[in-house]
C-alpha cells in the first residue's frame, strides 16, 4: 500500500512541470495582463443574449445552441480544375443543394408596406429565379457534420474546391449574374464570395489547349497530361469583374485566393481587377457603371464572435469600432447603390442576426438614397430562393425585407442575412 501511495506521490511531481523548471526560470502567470475576467467570447454571448432573446424569441434558445456548435461547411466546386470531383463527393454521400431543390414555388403578390420611417418602398419585385448552372456547392446530408479533407492541386497547380459556409454562396445566387455583366464586388475579402461571382460568369467547361495546330482539347476532368504553361489558352465569353476591400492585409489574401484557384491567362485587366480602397467612397470615382453590386459589409460575425477571442469584434479596445458598425454599413450599401447603373442590382449581405444591422440599415439606405440622391430603388422579393432551398437551410420567419438564414443543429450553416435591391433611376 505504502509503494502505491510513494508511486501517485511521484506521478504527481512528474506531471507538475514547475518541479522540472530551475526555481530562476519559473514564471507567475499575470492574470491581469494574460486572462481576462471577462473574455470577448463571453461578453458577446451576454450580449446576444439580451438582444437576440427579444428580436427571435422563442427561437433564440435553438439557433443559441447551433452558434456554439460546430459549423457545416460546404465545398464551392472549381469549374476551373482540371480534376473531376462530383462524382467522388456524390459517393461520399454529399449532393450539390444547388440542383437539388424544391420546386420553384408560385408566390402571390401582398400589397405594399411602409418603412418604419414612414416612406414607402418603390414597388415589390416579383420575378423568376434563374439559378446559375455553373455554381456547383455540395453539402453533406442534414444532422452530418462530416468534415471535408483539405483541398488539393490538380495537373495545373488549381486547387479543385473552396470549402465555405454553404449559405454564402446564396447572395451570389440571388444576384442573377449573366455572361457579360460588369460586377462590383465591394468588400470582397477573404475570397469565397469573389470566387462565386468569378466563376458565374465564366464557363469553364471546357480548356483549350494551344500545342502545336490547336489540335489538342483538353475537356475539364481529363487526366490527360498538361502542356507547358506558356502555350495555355483558354476561351470564354464573360464580363468584368472589380473585386475591392478597404484592408491592404485583407486584400493580400483575397488575391492569394484567386490565384489557387483561377489560371493565370484569366488574371489580366480585362477580366480582372483587385483593389484596396475605401468602399465608402467608391461614388466617387465610379458612378453608374455596374450592373451587379455585392456589399457583403463588415459586421459583428456572430458565430466568430462566440467561438474566437482573437480578432474578435466584442474585445474592449474595439467598442467604439463595433458601436459604429452601423454607420458604416450604411455609407458602404449607400456607396455600393451609387456604384450600379439605372436597371442595375445590389445586393446587401451579412453574417449577423442582428436587425440594426440589417433591416434596419436597408430602410435608411433606401430613404437616403432617395432624399440625398434622386435615385429610386425597388425591393427585389427572396422568399422564392428562400422556399427552393428550404431543404438545405432554415430561414428565418416574418422578415419584412430580405431573408436570412439561421444556425440550426440539423444544418449549422449561417447566420447570412441577405437583401435585394434595383435601382430604377
Amino acid at each position: 500500500m505504502a509503494l502505491v501511495l510513494d508511486a501517485r506521490l511521484l506521478l504527481r511531481k512528474v506531471q507538475d512541470l514547475r518541479c522540472l523548471t530551475p526555481r530562476r526560470n519559473r514564471v507567475k502567470d499575470k492574470w491581469a495582463a494574460t486572462r481576462p475576467k471577462y473574455p470577448p467570447t463571453a461578453l458577446a454571448l451576454k450580449y446576444f443574449d439580451s438582444t437576440y432573446s427579444t428580436q427571435l424569441g422563442q427561437l433564440w434558445p435553438s439557433v443559441r445552441a447551433a452558434l456554439l456548435s460546430e459549423k457545416k461547411y460546404g465545398a464551392l466546386l472549381n469549374n476551373f480544375s482540371s480534376d473531376a470531383l462530383l462524382e467522388d463527393f456524390e459517393a461520399q454521400g454529399c449532393r450539390d443543394f444547388i440542383t437539388d431543390t424544391d420546386a420553384q414555388p408560385v408566390v402571390e403578390q401582398e400589397p405594399e408596406k411602409g418603412l418604419k420611417d414612414g416612406s414607402e418602398v418603390t414597388g415589390r419585385q416579383w420575378s423568376p429565379l434563374q439559378l446559375s448552372s455553373k455554381i456547383k456547392c455540395v453539402v453533406f446530408p442534414r444532422g452530418d457534420i462530416t468534415r471535408f479533407k483539405p483541398a488539393r492541386p490538380d495537373m495545373f497547380n488549381l486547387l479543385g474546391y473552396y470549402l465555405m459556409d454553404a449559405a454564402c454562396v446564396l447572395p451570389c445566387l440571388a444576384l442573377d449574374i449573366h455572361e457579360g455583366h460588369n460586377v462590383l464586388d465591394l468588400c470582397a475579402a477573404p475570397g469565397g464570395k469573389a470566387l462565386t461571382l468569378f466563376q458565374t460568369q465564366r464557363s469553364g467547361e471546357i480548356v483549350l489547349c494551344l500545342v502545336q495546330n490547336l489540335s489538342c482539347m483538353v475537356p475539364v476532368g481529363s487526366r490527360a497530361s498538361p502542356p507547358p504553361q506558356s502555350s495555355f489558352i483558354c476561351l470564354y465569353i464573360a464580363g468584368f469583374l472589380c473585386l475591392n476591400d478597404a484592408s491592404h492585409s485583407r486584400t493580400l489574401r483575397l488575391r492569394k485566393v484567386i490565384q489557387s484557384y483561377v489560371p493565370k491567362q484569366l488574371l489580366n485587366d480585362q477580366n480582372l481587377r483587385i483593389m484596396s480602397f475605401d468602399g465608402t467612397k467608391w461614388g466617387e470615382i465610379e458612378r453608374n457603371t455596374f450592373d451587379r453590386v455585392l456589399v457583403d459589409v463588415p459586421c459583428t460575425t456572430d458565430r466568430h464572435s462566440l467561438m474566437e477571442d482573437d480578432n474578435n469584434i466584442f474585445s474592449r479596445s474595439r467598442t467604439r469600432e463595433r458601436q459604429q458598425l452601423p454607420q458604416l454599413q450604411l455609407k458602404l450599401l449607400l456607396a455600393g447603390i451609387e456604384a450600379a447603373c439605372p436597371g442595375g442590382e445590389v445586393l446587401y449581405s451579412t453574417c449577423t442576426l442582428s436587425h440594426i444591422q440589417n433591416v434596419a440599415v436597408v430602410e435608411q439606405a433606401i430613404h437616403l438614397a432617395q432624399e440625398n440622391h434622386g435615385i429610386h430603388l425597388q425591393v427585389v422579393d427572396l422568399r422564392p430562393l428562400a422556399q427552393m432551398f428550404r431543404k438545405t437551410f432554415h430561414f428565418a420567419p416574418d422578415l419584412h425585407l430580405g431573408e436570412m438564414v439561421i444556425p440550426h443543429l440539423a444544418a449549422n450553416f449561417g447566420p447570412i442575412y441577405m437583401c435585394k435591391l434595383r435601382r430604377l433611376t
